[in-house]
């Protein structure tokens, strides 16, 4: 599968990552409220509401492709309690900082319905790498299925050309 990237025109002949720009919450807010209560960069987005402030973390996720070499992998948020976001961020620039955490996925993935999101272990890596999440095998979910029984290649066709038929942009 080729495809022209929407950031930098190329054509490229490897999977794009389904990457999201933003966690789902950040995305329905009008443009006053990311403005005034939201703060929102590549690593850390944060929504002050006026009773409660929810804090989010851009991370990775693998999906195994069943019938083909390479998996496919998605850049997505996740949401943390304040004791964890405020460890990640107090911990972000230590190259050896690796501890787990428990946090929701807060990116709605193409081809799924969600009723609410899925719970997600978070672990960081070493070398400043982005956290990776494992989606917590005991909730039930399509997805959930999915993560640990491996999806085939034309479903991972299917998604990644459903994120450009939706404006995201896969990087």
């Amino acid at each position: 599968m080729t495809y022209t990237c929407p950031s930098c025109g190329e054509t490229h002949d490897s999977w794009p990552a389904l990457a999201f720009r933003a966690p789902d919450s950040y995305v329905h807010l009008s443009a006053e409220e990311k403005e005034n209560i939201a703060f929102l960069n590549s690593d850390f987005c944060v929504i002050e509401y006026p009773d409660q402030t929810d804090r989010f973390i851009r991370v990775v996720m693998t999906q195994k492709v069943k019938d083909h070499c390479s998996d496919l992998e998605y850049g997505v948020w996740v949401s943390l309690s304040e004791k964890s976001f405020q460890d990640y961020n107090d911990n972000f620039d230590n190259p050896n900082h690796q501890v787990q955490y428990f946090g929701w996925l807060s990116n709605k993935l193409p081809d799924y319905t969600f009723k609410d999101y899925i719970p997600c272990l978070v672990n960081t890596r070493p070398d400043n790498q982005r956290p990776e999440i494992v989606p917590r095998p005991d909730f039930e979910h399509p997805f959930v299925e999915d993560y640990y029984a491996g999806i085939t290649k034309a479903e991972a066709e299917l998604r990644i050309q459903m994120m450009f038929n939706r404006g995201q942009n896969p990087n």
